[in-house]
């Protein structure tokens, strides 16, 4: 009985710790077009970001301007 409580709980706190380093984004990461395009989606999807106004193709939800959105590309 014991052992498969441990067992249990380590699985879970494995899964927990494996769930937990796969959410935050390295800075490589938001580099791409749905976080550096003039209008974005709120979600960030995939694939997502336009420098027009529209809704995202992979969820729908309407593009938001990008406040840090720099013309040339670089940002200072």
């Amino acid at each position: 009985m014991k052992n498969s409580i441990l067992i249990m709980t380590l699985f879970f706190l494995g899964t927990f710790m494996t769930a937990c380093s796969n959410s935050t984004s390295s800075n490589a990461e938001k580099q791409g077009k749905e976080y550096t395009s003039a209008y974005i989606c709120p979600m960030h999807c995939k694939g997502s970001g336009s420098d027009k106004e529209g809704k995202c193709p992979v969820c729908d939800m309407d593009y938001v301007a990008n406040k840090k959105h720099k013309a040339d590309g670089h940002s200072h």
